[in-house]
């Protein structure tokens, strides 16, 4: 097996499953270092490469008999639906030359006979590529994906929390088939092992049909919240919605445009063929009030695999110290000793942010990520997967994890809205019975509007960050202290 889009929500679930099931498995990333930090890491041979390079990408399906193509844009602008019809036009090809049997693909579920959003008429156009194309292909079309830290459910959960009475666009009383990731994974691991030449696309849902707004208080009784009053204006708005979703939610306005457009139409099963060639899952389909059961209590325990804000962009690495000659670079850097074991503070900086926070002044970090998400950033909201544990790769709120040398330094690099490139790097080490915990904070200025924002930033910086050094060494204080109290009968 191959799997593209590993990197992704969907993909990084998947690969694990495909080992369970005995398949050897290969994995296509653009950049390794997302996975760097994965379980499964050891088990698979990763390729470094991307879709639009014919010739790479014919090598890299050399010996594959199912490619998994689990690759979709939330770009906006012009272009990007004709970009993608060609990338899955050559992936076809390339596959076709390299003798793979069979393509599957993650679709979106739709109407038949209505006009659609931008992104999910580009999802169908790519299924129909790769229908129409040289190797036969299966072509899964899904609605709502509900799992713990998928983009949807995260939609779900913050608009059923944050809003008890909601003035809502038309849509929320379209109708909408939500399928648990679980279901989605077992479709996508049977695909490989079917028998026969199928080229096709398959509905898949829970057949637990609801409205959006009955979704929302599926959600909220689960959650034990009180019934959200949902009033449903006689406008769709879709733009106008994406925005309120962007700023209510941890999802960007990027990404909440094509969300809120996808939910235009009504979303529901149209044919349930799949059950003629891959009978349902053991126990059944999981309805969706399970779902977010199942959902809530990954996140309880610590047990969330993937999670939507995971899949960002690339951008460049922190340059080494000796590439800033020549640039304008800004540091603020604080250290701070302590009396306490470096292994209790390396758990504190490990589980900074998300529902730990950061430290210092609460209200000054919320401010400045409302202030993110008004222009478009990606705020405090996003969180975290593992309460404890990170990985190269993951977000922490509106921070990506760059570099993690486990017990002694973890790096962080913005993606909050700013004139320049920033950084955030905490370590601690050794000082003689104690620990040296440092930060620092680095900017790359871009223009002069980058050197205004700094010197505008400076006056905040000296009061956040000598607090949250002190903290953090307090913390870990506490955990000593903690573990070392006597225990209570």
């Amino acid at each position: 097996m191959l799997v593209t889009g590993a990197t992704g929500y969907i993909g990084g679930r998947l690969v694990p499953r495909l080992l369970e099931a005995g398949h050897r498995v290969k994995v296509l990333v653009r950049t390794p270092g997302k996975i760097a930090g994965v379980p499964w890491l050891d088990q698979v041979e990763v390729i470094r490469n991307g879709l639009d390079d014919a010739q790479s990408l014919r090598e890299s399906l050399d010996g594959v008999d199912v490619l998994y193509y689990l690759v979709h844009s939330m770009a906006a602008g012009t272009g990007f639906e004709t970009k993608e019809q060609e990338m899955a036009g050559l992936v076809a090809r390339a596959a076709a030359d390299a003798g793979v049997g069979r393509i599957v693909y993650l679709g979106g579920l739709h109407p038949r006979d209505q006009v659609l959003s931008t992104h999910m008429r580009s999802r169908e156009a790519v299924g129909q590529t790769f229908l129409d194309g040289p190797v036969n292909a299966i072509v899964f079309q899904a609605g709502v994906v509900i799992g713990s830290g998928s983009a949807s459910f995260e939609m779900i959960r913050h608009l059923s929390e944050t809003l008890p009475v909601m003035p809502a666009p038309s849509w929320v009383r379209n109708r909408i088939e939500a399928i648990a990731v679980r279901d989605v994974l077992y479709y996508l691991v049977a695909a490989a092992a079917l028998d026969g030449a199928i080229n096709r696309t398959f509905d898949i849902g829970s057949r637990d049909v609801l409205t959006y707004a009955g979704m929302m208080n599926e959600y909220a009784a689960e959650a034990g919240l009180p019934r959200r009053l949902v009033l449903a204006l006689p406008v769709p708005a879709p733009k106008l919605a994406g925005l309120w979703v962007a700023l209510v939610t941890p999802i960007p306005l990027s990404m909440s445009l094509p969300l809120v457009q996808s939910l235009q139409h009504d979303a529901v099963s149209g044919e349930h063929d799949i059950d003629r060639f891959i009978p349902r899952p053991d126990g059944g389909l999981t309805d969706y009030r399970s779902a977010v059961a199942l959902a809530l209590g990954k996140e309880r325990d610590g047990q969330v695999e993937t999670t939507w804000a995971n899949a960002g962009a690339d951008a460049d690495p922190l340059p080494s110290d000796p590439d800033w000659a020549g640039h304008r670079v800004s540091i603020d850097e604080r250290s701070f000793h302590r009396d306490v074991d470096p292994r209790r503070v390396w758990t504190v900086i490990e589980g900074i942010g998300g529902r730990n926070g950061w430290y210092s002044l609460p209200l000054a970090w919320r401010l400045r990520g409302w202030l993110d998400k008004l222009t478009g950033g990606a705020g405090l909201l996003r969180g975290r997967r593992h309460p404890g544990k990170l990985a190269v790769g993951e977000v922490v709120d509106w921070w990506r994890v760059e570099k993690i040398d486990r017990g002694r330094l973890l790096l962080l690099r913005a993606e909050m809205r700013a004139p320049g490139r920033a950084w955030l790097e905490l370590s601690v080490e050794p000082d003689g019975t104690g620990s040296l915990y440092r930060q620092r904070a680095i900017f790359f200025p871009r223009g002069l509007s980058g050197r205004l924002y700094w010197l505008a930033v400076l006056p905040f910086h000296s009061l956040i960050f000598p607090a949250m050094s002190r903290n953090i060494t307090a913390a870990a204080q506490a955990l000593t202290d903690a573990e070392e109290a006597p225990q209570t009968p």
